[in-house]
């Protein structure tokens, strides 16, 4: 799969990619007889992958240690399992940080629709 069809499955711009796999956020990826890289569906699962990880705020360099470390093969299961357990940690307190100012933005709607509607009884 080119580049371009990468991202336009992926909605990753082609930068992007590049600077992706020049930083070593995914696996080098081959390239075709003309010198154009060719996506392999296991490139795709990589990108996919970063996509979501990114989705959610997960950092670059983190990222890139995982990326390092499956690389180095089976006997790194366990540090990729820890480094995955500790940004999940992570990734729950921001979770209930972020359900705090949910809340926090209800009621204030909330407050603000009571107030709106107080105002247009007034105005009948």
């Amino acid at each position: 799969m080119l580049i371009a069809e990468v991202s336009k499955k992926f909605e990753l711009s082609q930068d992007t990619l590049r600077y992706y796999e020049r930083i070593g956020l995914i696996p080098r990826v081959n390239r075709n007889k003309s010198g154009i890289r060719d996506y392999t569906e296991e490139d795709c699962r990589w990108v996919e992958y970063i996509k979501c990880m990114r989705g959610v705020g997960l950092p670059i360099e983190i990222l890139i240690e995982y990326v390092r470390l499956f690389q180095q093969g089976d006997e790194t299961i366990n540090a990729r399992k820890e480094l995955l357990m500790e940004q999940r940690k992570q990734l729950i307190a921001k979770m209930a940080d972020m359900n705090n100012v949910l809340e926090r933005m209800d009621y204030k709607i909330t407050s603000y629709e009571q107030t709106i509607g107080k105002k247009e009884k007034h105005l009948i």
